[in-house]
Order: C-alpha cells, then sequence, then structure tokens
C-alpha cells in the first residue's frame, strides 16, 4: 500500500485549494491512501478530491476535537499532540507534496526531509542556505499531474 501525504496551510488561496482537490482526485485514482491534517484549507481540499474519486483519505489531527474535522475523511487519528503530530504524519507516508506554505508546512517540510523522505512541492517553500544558496530540499512540481507523477515516481 501506497501512502502519500499532503500538507498544506489551514488558510489556503482558491488556486492552492484547486491544485489539492486535483492533487487529492490523482492520488485516490492511483489507488494511493491519501494523509493530511484533517482540518481546512489544503487538507479539506485535498480530502474532498479523494474522497470525490473514492480514494482512502486518513486525517492525522493535533487535537482531540471531534467537531474540528474536515469533511471527506475515511478516518481520523485524534494524537491531541499538537503539531508534534506532524512528525506521525510524515514518517507514515512514501512520500509528501506540499501545496502553498505555512509555518505548520515547513516543519512538515523539514521532519520528511530529515527522515528520508520525498519532498514535492507545488508552489511550497524554497529553502536557501546561510549563504543564499537554494537548497535541494524538494522537488518543484508544474502542476498537480507532475506532483502527483513525481510523488509515485513515475515522472
Amino acid at each position: 500500500m501506497r501512502q502519500v501525504a499532503v500538507c498544506g496551510p489551514r488558510e489556503c488561496s482558491d488556486l492552492e485549494a484547486q491544485r489539492a482537490r486535483t492533487v487529492g482526485r490523482l492520488l485516490a485514482e492511483a489507488g494511493v491512501t491519501v494523509l493530511c491534517g484533517g482540518g481546512g484549507g489544503v487538507m479539506a481540499a485535498v480530502a474532498e478530491g479523494a474522497s470525490g474519486a473514492g480514494g482512502l483519505v486518513i486525517g492525522v489531527r493535533p487535537d482531540t476535537e471531534r467537531a474540528a474535522v474536515g469533511a471527506g475523511l475515511s478516518a481520523v487519528l485524534f494524537t491531541g499532540m499538537g503539531e508534534a503530530r506532524n512528525a506521525i504524519l510524515v514518517a507514515s507516508a512514501d512520500a509528501v507534496i506540499i501545496i502553498g506554505g505555512s509555518w505548520g508546512t515547513l516543519s512538515e517540510l523539514a521532519l520528511a526531509r530529515h527522515r528520508g523522505v520525498p519532498v514535492v512541492s507545488l508552489g511550497g517553500w524554497r529553502l536557501l542556505d546561510a549563504d543564499g544558496t537554494p537548497l535541494d530540499a524538494t522537488v518543484s512540481a508544474h502542476d498537480p499531474a507532475d506532483a502527483v507523477a513525481l510523488a509515485l515516481g513515475t515522472s
């Protein structure tokens, strides 16, 4: 079973939400289990896209508030761990796709890279070292189909 985490901000742009819905749909069509944070924004959009295509979507929540759960999830893990849940999310993934950026998304990117999990960026973070040289922290995707192909190693 392949699992891909899709990470992005709780408050996202319309373009980021559109991209997340398409990524979710494409992952579901490929038979991949989608992991996300189980909240709003990019998380809700990817869940909507994947569940709408009949996919399995697991939300890994930072809290235990059942009322805060986004729609479209097949199952939810309530960790009660705050941002520490990001480590569980990325450790459970074969690859991570980040869409957009927030501090939590940056945390997920760093944790994934530290664990050796490949990260694909679709309009997400770009990192520089102390001298201003770009780091190879992510592989940049041009569009949702490219992001999914890169995450699945089919590109």
